[in-house]
């Protein structure tokens, strides 16, 4: 179980500012479960146009930071250190449920479980929380490919 600070999330995760959606793990356990949090701000860049007289974080951004957060878990599951010759790419949601709005001063916390792995395509359940209060739930399919 280990926890991951926003320097060491870069190393296994491309995606940077203002794209990088998790800003640290609080728990790894390779191959079963993740937890990470997001911290958002109203400085989000998103927040500028997407309802600006009532700032709210779009959905879809909700599942990108749930889907980074099954990247981190894939790639730790996978090998301590990153690779730059893997990719991993999410290819599939199902059973999305929003229950609420997440508002800037929230602390989203993501939970990412690996359910199976079938050859290079993994199944994870998802969900994130503002407080305890259930915000997301996802199934999330994603493929570890290498570069050409």
């Amino acid at each position: 179980m280990s926890e991951m600070l926003s320097e060491e999330i870069k190393k296994f995760l491309p995606h940077r500012y203002p794209f990088l959606l998790v800003d640290r793990v609080l728990e790894c356990v390779p191959g079963e479960r993740l937890t990470a949090i997001k911290n958002v701000t109203v400085t989000e860049p998103f927040f500028q146009g997407h309802f600006p007289q009532i700032a709210i974080m779009p959905g879809v951004l909700i599942i990108e930071a749930l889907a980074q957060a099954t990247g981190l878990l894939g790639f730790r599951t996978m090998s301590e250190t990153p690779r730059d010759d893997l990719l991993y790419m999410l290819v599939g949601v199902d059973k999305v449920r929003f229950k609420r709005q997440v508002i800037p001063g929230d602390q989203l916390m993501l939970k990412v479980n690996l359910e199976k792995k079938s050859r290079s395509i993994w199944k994870f359940t998802c969900e994130a929380t503002v407080d305890g209060e259930l915000v997301t739930t996802a199934d999330m399919l994603c493929a570890a490919t290498e570069k050409e």
